[in-house]
């Protein structure tokens, strides 16, 4: 009898034949790459089935940390993608900063509008974002009512492919993000109705990089004004509250410009400052 380990491998490669002949379909396409799972994922398969006319491009701004931005171009040239750097603006508009609930709308819309105007220049047909099926379970996603607007497919959706499948094939791809935690940008540090500024994701950027260069894998530093409010995985909990590691935590979180440290007993969840 098959193992369900097995069985999710023979599924996932199914539907990763169904994936090469969407994209065959599409003819050329321009991938909205960040460095996660989904997209990186997306544009191996893409340059794999479609060489040349497989764009991959990497929306640049403020609220990427800059190791991101290091790790997600060097493995695009590692992998010999046809990728490029798109520096977006959504800075400039305040209907993003003011962070009203609706900031990831305005982030998309900025990233698609320059996507499409690549397009344009190069004469691609298609955008394409990493959008999959888990995704689908919130009806309210911005970043998705974006997508519909700026007309750009989601091609692992219309293959029906989840995560864990995602997970395991770019595990066989030897993808370096098969097994990378949940990433989101900085701006979601900061609850809603709190002003985004530069100055304060540049704390929150080194913040979360004390974090990862202390261990950690699934983190947070949630901005609360002058307090960080820490966020790992539960359970990495017992460690970080250990003497020694909680006080090189909160030496690291105040030496980027923190006040106040605070731990958050419940553990790392998305969401938590909306």
């Amino acid at each position: 009898m098959a193992t369900p380990t097995v069985i999710l491998e023979e599924s996932a490669l199914e539907k990763e034949a169904r994936l090469k002949d969407l994209l065959r379909n599409y003819g050329a396409i321009a991938i909205a790459y960040s460095g996660g799972v989904d997209s990186t994922y997306l544009s191996d398969v893409a340059h794999e089935t479609l060489g040349a006319k497989a764009r991959v491009l990497l929306g640049d701004s403020p609220s990427i940390p800059r190791s991101e931005v290091a790790e997600a171009t060097a493995l695009a040239k590692e992998r010999g993608w046809n990728f490029e750097v798109l520096f977006t603006e959504e800075f400039a508009n305040d209907d993003y900063l003011k962070n009203d609930g609706t900031r990831c709308y305005h982030c998309r819309a900025e990233l698609f509008t320059k996507m499409r105007a690549y397009a344009e220049s190069t004469k691609i047909p298609k955008l394409a974002y990493g959008e999959i099926t888990d995704d689908l379970v919130d009806t309210t996603r911005l970043g998705a009512k974006a997508a519909k607007e700026f007309e750009v497919v989601a091609p692992l959706v219309e293959a029906n492919m989840t995560k864990a499948e995602i997970r395991v094939l770019s595990e066989r791809r030897g993808l370096p993000t098969a097994d990378k935690p949940s990433f989101a940008c900085l701006s979601s540090r900061f609850p809603v109705g709190t002003r985004v500024t530069i100055e304060d994701l540049q704390k929150v950027e080194k913040a979360e990089e004390a974090l990862k260069k202390l261990g950690f894998r699934q983190y947070r530093a949630r901005h609360h004004g002058d307090l960080c409010r820490i966020e790992v995985d539960p359970d990495d909990l017992p460690r970080l509250l250990d003497g020694e590691l909680r006080d090189a935590v909160v030496a690291s979180v105040r030496g980027a410009g923190y006040r106040f440290v605070t731990i958050d007993l419940s553990g790392y969840r998305t969401g938590s400052t909306a």
